[in-house]
């Protein structure tokens, strides 16, 4: 059985835990900042923010939303090649398989969870 969370929106915006670099970043120096919310492991979901930066995302072995919370990234879909502007109040789903790119061009935090 799962653990019920509650999360204060003073913590979702407060600090992060530093994690270092993006895997995988081929230009800037994106470090990372993560909050997990899982206390049993049975929920996979957190704040991540991420300083300037860009990496290609190869396909992905899970299914991610997210919530921007602010900043601002580029997306690029491997598939279609078409791009995405993302900013503060924009969801994204990422499917299990997707591939493309983030380059974010002012730190992005985003609300994420995965399945």
């Amino acid at each position: 059985m799962s653990t019920y969370v509650h999360v204060p929106a003073a913590t979702v915006t407060g600090p992060l835990e530093p994690i270092g670099q993006r895997p995988g970043a081929d230009s800037g120096d994106p470090q990372l900042g993560i909050l997990r919310f899982d206390t049993d492991g049975a929920v996979r979901a957190g704040v991540w923010e991420c300083e300037p930066g860009g990496w290609p995302v190869e396909p992905r072995e899970d299914t991610e939303t997210c919530y921007i919370l602010s900043g601002r990234a580029t997306v690029t879909d491997a598939a279609t090649g078409r791009t995405f502007e993302v900013s503060a109040g924009d969801v994204i789903v990422q499917p299990q398989g997707w591939s493309g790119r983030w380059d974010v061009t002012e730190t992005i935090r985003k609300v994420w969870s995965l399945r």
